[in-house]
């Protein structure tokens, strides 16, 4: 070890004995300065104008331009400026020969050139770490330990850029080549990821090789062992192949044995990065404050339930819009989404199966006039230049599963313990299933789902059907991740005038019936309520006399006409509600946002205080004055205005009771149009969220999976401007003109001895 250390010394006095390492250490200090408050400024500016801040830490440092990502895709240009004259120095010179004919061990010498270059490596981590120790007083609750978690990113990728510069600066005597040839070795593993990728094996060994994007999970947050092994061993690789390389030329060894020497080595490294990524052997630590990086508390016991093996098949159409997402060279990438999963979970097995069959993707066949599927098909594998070693016709594909009813879409299968269920693609810009929707289908397979069953037979809303006032957004849009039937529900709809409420139904809803409805359907209703079953009764003011019978057995009513309200800039039928000030938290959980939820042609809702029922009011109108009037009217007047007015008039109520041993939950609204379609995809609208919060009511809380996260309080800019333009100008100015006389001191004083 001293000779390692005395090596490592003397590499290091030549390195700072010349003017690049301190150039480029001058350089790395501006550009990461200059990045960091950049960034300060910018946020301390938009502060200052009311604008809100969250989770400055990540925003900072890692995200898309945050500093370490930035610092990320230049340290490969530095790296090779400094590693180019390690050996080659030597080798030019003629000192080679003396190095290798001294009894020092070449192992020892490129150790000691290794460490040499870790150490300089180290002053990159410095300089970053003093921007960290600037943003603890510039950012109100800092993250340090995320903070930290990048700089063990970026310190293994930089020594691995700096083992494979050493070994390329072993191959030649010119410094210039050994610097390109470096760039060109950064270059090619920065791409193999994409090799051979639909190339079974081939494609794995390619993938493990990629550097691309190895730091990226340590640079947000989260060590990953396989990670930070692939740091380690591909430095081992290099540095071994260094010294194998030297010592060729102290010993004579044949032309087999150098082979065989340098084949083990590769062999030997590639197995134990192979065997250390897979799942069971990967070791994970989160090190955000919120563990962002984790599954959060509620998806972790989802998990904990499971107990065997899971596999997830995903059905790929060829002529999907979304085919490309589970293509063979995108397999890797897509198992690698589920690592949040398989760290939980390390015998998730992935299949992939590949059909054609009609799509939904208009453009493919508008591109393509005249072909037919199976014309399609070929074509895409054609152009694609794809090599599949099956693909199901439609016909074979149907005797495997039936696919129609998910519109032959991209879609996975999650099968446990016998049973199976849909986890979806969606029509949005993430496409893929995240957190929320991916732990809904795991608990579907452990649980019971709770399924909701709509009436039909008398014109009800329909949940099949687009337009503004169906239901289909909500409840049966497979496309929508927000669908209630992707976030753990099963949805239906059942004839009340001929058939039987199913015995598995969770939740009966009765949608605005346009008709009356017949004795066999009030009769079924009624069971259905005694049974003490939960029910949704929604209401329109023209038509709720056709529900006025049932209403009457809950001891509920609605007032005649619909309720109105003066307003500027909103028609008289628009309501601006408000949460009842009354609403006990612990019997239903609202998330009141910043966001209104308005009602549009709505009755009031009126309760009787002795129907057996709770009483407990949602949504009601504001402290201003409603009164009563005919739909369809396009302003107050002001005889309208002499008749009886009311302000906080109930217009979602729920009514709750215990029977036959359990908890009956009844949801009563003069309103049956803030369910649809338009009014779920109405912008700047808490709607959703209060439909949302609901049906996670009904369901006792096991559906839709609550996937919030601790609020992060690295949330304020504690610098103002003046102090930001001093910091920049030490950072900027001070501190690179401090290392620049430093190296001159040295470099003079060299030059006079």
């Amino acid at each position: 070890m001293k000779t390692i250390y005395r090596i490592a010394k003397t590499e290091l006095n030549t390195m700072f004995y010349s003017p690049v390492a301190w150039v480029v250490l001058v350089i790395f200090s501006i550009q990461s300065s200059w990045k960091f408050f950049d960034s300060i400024e910018r946020f301390e500016k938009g502060q200052k104008i009311g604008q809100h801040m969250n989770n400055l830490s990540q925003i900072v440092f890692s995200g898309f331009s945050g500093l370490y990502t930035e610092m990320q895709n230049y340290l490969y240009l530095y790296v090779p400026l400094l590693t180019m004259g390690l050996i080659s120095r030597e080798i030019n010179s003629g000192s080679i020969k003396l190095l290798l004919s001294s009894p020092i061990n070449i192992k020892d010498i490129v150790l000691g050139k290794f460490l040499a270059i870790a150490s300089y490596c180290l002053l990159f981590m410095s300089i970053l770490g003093l921007l960290g120790v600037a943003a603890y007083f510039s950012i109100d609750n800092v993250d340090i330990s995320f903070i930290l978690s990048g700089l063990i990113g970026l310190y293994l990728l930089v020594c691995t850029y700096a083992a494979i510069g050493l070994f390329m600066s072993c191959l030649t005597s010119y410094q210039v080549v050994a610097a390109i040839s470096t760039l060109v070795v950064l270059a090619g593993l920065n791409f193999i990821g994409k090799l051979w990728q639909g190339v079974d094996y081939v494609k794995d060994v390619t993938y493990f090789l990629s550097i691309s994007g190895r730091a990226n999970s340590m640079i947000e947050g989260l060590i990953v062992s396989k990670d930070v092994l692939y740091f380690i061993l591909v430095s081992t690789l290099f540095i071994g192949l260094s010294i194998y390389k030297l010592q060729t030329g102290r010993d004579a060894q044949t032309t087999s044995k150098r082979v065989l020497k340098y084949t083990g080595l590769i062999a030997v490294i590639l197995s134990l990065g192979y065997i250390t990524s897979t799942a069971p052997l990967t070791f994970y630590k989160d090190m955000t404050r919120t563990k962002d990086k984790t599954l959060t508390k509620a998806s972790q016991e989802i998990v904990k339930k499971i107990d065997g093996p899971i596999t997830i098949t995903t059905y790929v159409n060829l002529l999907d819009i979304n085919y490309y997402m589970a293509m063979p060279y995108s397999q890797n990438q897509d198992i690698a989404s589920f690592d949040k999963y398989s760290r939980f979970l390390p015998r998730i097995k992935m299949d992939y199966v590949y059909y054609y069959d009609t799509s939904t993707n208009v453009a493919l066949y508008a591109q393509n006039p005249g072909l037919n599927d199976k014309q399609l098909a070929e074509k895409m594998i054609e152009t694609q230049n794809l090599k599949l070693k099956k693909l199901y016709s439609p016909a074979e594909i149907s005797k495997i599963i039936d696919l129609k009813a998910e519109q032959n879409r991209v879609v996975r299968t999650i099968e446990y313990n016998g049973k199976k269920t849909f986890l979806r693609m969606f029509d949005d810009l993430f496409k893929v299933p995240f957190e929320k929707e991916i732990s809904a289908s795991l608990k579907r397979l452990i649980t019971t789902p709770s399924k909701i069953v709509f009436a039909t037979g008398n014109m009800e809303r329909s949940i099949d059907k687009n337009g503004d006032k169906n239901y289909k957004t909500g409840f049966n849009e497979i496309t929508f991740r927000n669908s209630l039937i992707n976030q753990g529900f099963d949805v239906a709809s059942v004839d009340i005038n001929a058939q039987n409420i199913p015995q598995d139904a969770d939740i009966f809803i009765i949608a605005d019936p346009k008709t009356e409805l017949s004795q066999g359907a009030i009769d079924r209703i009624n069971k259905y309520i005694e049974q003490g079953k939960n029910l949704m009764f929604l209401a329109e003011p023209e038509t709720n006399s056709a529900l006025a019978t049932i209403a009457a057995k809950l001891g509920v009513s609605f007032t005649k006409q619909a309720l109105v309200q003066e307003s500027e800039i909103n028609s008289p039928d628009y309501l601006v509600t408000e949460f009842s000030k009354a609403i006990d938290t612990s019997f239903i959980k609202l998330k009141k946002g910043q966001f209104p939820i308005p009602l549009l042609g709505t009755s009031g809702v009126k309760t009787n205080p002795d129907s057996g029922f709770k009483v407990t009011t949602l949504l009601q109108t504001n402290n201003q004055k409603v009164w009563e009037a005919p739909t369809g009217i396009n302003s107050v007047s002001e005889d309208l205005k002499k008749q009886t007015s009311s302000s906080s008039v109930p217009l979602v109520v729920a009514l709750t009771r215990n029977i036959n041993g359990k908890s009956q939950k009844i949801i009563v609204a003069g309103d049956a149009d803030f369910m649809g379609n338009a009014e779920l995809s109405r912008n700047g609208s808490g709607t959703f969220q209060f439909v949302t919060d609901v049906f996670s009511w009904f369901s006792d809380y096991k559906f839709p999976i609550d996937t919030t996260r601790p609020e992060n309080t690295d949330n304020r800019i504690t610098v103002n401007a003046n102090q930001v333009f001093i910091s920049k100008m030490i950072f900027i100015g001070l501190f690179p003109l401090l290392i620049i006389l430093s190296g001159a001191f040295i470099l003079i004083r060299r030059n006079r001895r």
